[in-house]
């Protein structure tokens, strides 16, 4: 399976701001952006004028691909069947890509980070539905069951990712027994849902697909 494997924190000076890709370690002061405002490579400063619309339709689908790691073609068949589904292809595309598995994994606070959470369903960790699923592009259903298979629930990852639960929960179509390390997806989010990426604007990414 294809993945990024180069330095995450390019892709956040590229970008010009957080994608928390590495989970809690982006609040911190270390943060590679707090220190290097301009983007990667040699000259930055020769290279920054102001986009073009492409441009700017261009930087919201990399931005938006990046906070969920997926590489172009994984995000381009997202978005062809977003597009097939019924209402509004904008509001289907963020529905798709939350209800990934790894997704839902970092949702319920089994990891830090998405790519942890890759990890962790690439690894045979996760069961949905009592069935050990290693597809992280797997997609979650309503009323599906994820849980940390009984041998890993010792792992040291996943107990560090559920001190995020005990300190701010989890998004409300979630369900998550910490204890047993096992949650339920109460709904299919919506648009509005997801809050944490509320400042994306997906209609640039259809108006950029589009063309």
């Amino acid at each position: 399976m294809a993945r990024y494997t180069a330095a995450v924190c390019r892709l956040c000076r590229t970008e010009g701001k957080k994608l928390f890709l590495k989970g809690e370690r982006c609040h911190g002061a270390k943060c590679p952006i707090t220190k290097k405002r301009n983007p990667p490579g040699k000259g930055p400063r020769s290279r920054m004028r102001k986009p073009s619309n492409y441009g700017i339709q261009l930087r919201e689908k990399q931005r938006l691909k990046r906070i969920y790691g997926m590489l172009e073609r994984q995000f381009h068949n997202v978005f062809e069947k977003a597009d097939q589904m019924g209402g509004k292809t904008g509001d289907n595309l963020i529905s798709l890509l939350e209800c990934r598995l790894d997704n839902i994994v970092f949702r319920m606070r089994f990891a830090t980070s998405r790519s942890q959470a890759r990890q962790l369903v690439s690894h045979g960790h996760v069961l949905v539905n009592g069935k050990r699923v290693t597809v992280p592009s797997f997609t979650v259903k309503e009323n599906d069951q994820v849980e940390i298979q009984e041998k890993s629930k010792k792992l040291l990852v996943i107990k560090e990712g559920l001190r995020e639960f005990t300190r701010s929960g989890v998004v409300p179509w979630l369900e998550v027994d910490p204890d047993n390390m096992k949650g339920t997806v109460k709904a299919i989010p919506r648009r509005s849902d997801v809050t944490d990426i509320a400042e994306v604007n997906e209609q640039l990414i259809v108006e950029l697909y589009s063309k």
